[in-house]
C-alpha cells in the first residue's frame, strides 16, 4: 500500500484515519469498526463493501 495514499485516505463514513492491515489487505476504521477491502491494489472505499469487525479484531 502506497504510504502517501494511506496518509490521505479517510473513512468515508466518519472521516477518521484508516489503518492498513497488510495481512488481510484491508483498511481498518477503528471508530466505525469497519474494514475496507483492497482489491488489485485499489482500496474499495464503499461502506456497502466494508465488513464489520468484532471487538477482538479492533485490538
Amino acid at each position: 500500500m502506497n504510504r502517501r495514499l494511506l496518509d490521505i485516505l479517510v473513512c468515508p463514513l466518519c472521516k477518521s484515519q484508516l489503518h492498513f492491515n497488510a495481512e488481510q489487505l484491508e483498511l481498518i476504521c477503528k471508530a466505525d469498526r469497519l474494514a475496507y477491502p483492497i482489491r488489485d491494489d485499489v482500496p474499495v472505499m464503499l461502506v456497502e463493501e466494508a465488513r464489520s469487525l468484532s471487538a477482538e479484531e479492533i485490538q
